[in-house]
């Protein structure tokens, strides 16, 4: 199944780095590319009729040069790209939403403006964080060049969601030639009636987290031989804040969907909602892509 990498377009600077990211990936991956760009009727809403009753609109022929424009220049930028337009009547998060059944991988910006208007942190962003069907790349910060050096960096918690994270990472890590980072956040020792009762309690988690690292990175080096892999434990009041911390060094984090333990916060909204608003680099949230139906 050649399914696309699909991204999200509709003219802003945040858009365009997507683009040129999800351009990069597709070549990479030797997946077409496919520029989406969801548009809203122009009676807007706010009034007693369904405005979709009277028809769906025709797309505008300036989104359409847009779309042209970008397509072309992404073609010329990245040699072998196989690049297709589609514009969609409906609202942006509804829209990207659904053309991730379809796809491998769909990358958006962390802002948008015209068609992708509610393409802010939280609005369409955060829907496929929530309810993508396929893997998110959401691409943060805007106001800063993509980093291109840099670890994979990924939260380990012994979780099947987190397993799947680290797939992900791994296979992203190898395509970059990086180093994977495993990260597991334990939570600050906390006091106790006796002191013993805290140290034993301390070691057991250490203990924990030692196991979870090293049974991960075992089975990543099973799978990817040669992989540059690098555990580490980290203690912090959250692992939110551990992993937004650790992003700064890094040139992608991958997120499962759920989470526990360690990362006991990893639920969209959570640790992926967190990440989507707060990294220094873009963000991968692993959903496991559904069974086509074709």
């Amino acid at each position: 199944m050649n399914r696309p990498v699909v991204v999200g377009v509709d003219g802003s600077p945040s858009s365009l780095a997507a683009a040129d990211l999800a351009a990069a990936t597709a070549v990479a991956r030797s997946r077409p590319l496919v520029l989406v760009h969801g548009y809203l009727h122009p009676l807007g809403y706010g009034v007693p009729l369904n405005p979709y009753d009277l028809g769906v609109p025709a797309p505008t022929a300036e989104s359409e040069k847009m779309l042209e424009s970008v397509a072309a220049d992404l073609a010329e930028r990245h040699p072998g790209l196989r690049v297709q337009v589609r514009q969609v009547a409906g609202g942006p998060g509804a829209t990207m939403v659904e053309e991730s059944r379809r796809a491998e991988l769909v990358v958006v910006g962390s802002r948008g403006v015209g068609g992708f208007a509610g393409l802010l942190l939280g609005s369409v962003s955060g829907q496929l964080a929530q309810h993508g069907h396929c893997p998110v790349l959401i691409v943060r910060p805007e106001e800063q060049p993509i980093p291109v050096d840099g670890p994979v960096l990924v939260g380990v918690d012994g979780s099947d969601s987190a397993a799947y994270a680290i797939e992900l990472a791994a296979d992203e890590a190898e395509r970059r030639d990086a180093e994977l980072v495993l990260m597991h956040v334990r939570s600050p020792e906390r006091g106790a009636v006796a002191p013993e009762v805290a140290a034993e309690a301390s070691t057991a988690e250490r203990a924990e987290a030692a196991g979870l690292l090293a049974e991960a990175a075992e089975r990543v080096r099973s799978a990817h031989p040669g992989l540059r892999v690098t555990e580490r434990s980290v203690t912090s009041p959250s692992p939110e804040t551990a992993l937004v911390e650790a992003s700064g060094e890094a040139a992608l984090v991958v997120v499962g969907s759920r989470g526990r333990g360690g990362f006991v916060g990893l639920l969209l909204g959570s640790v992926s909602q967190a990440m989507v608003q707060h990294s220094h680099c873009p963000v991968l949230v692993a959903h496991r892509p559904e069974p086509a139906d074709d």
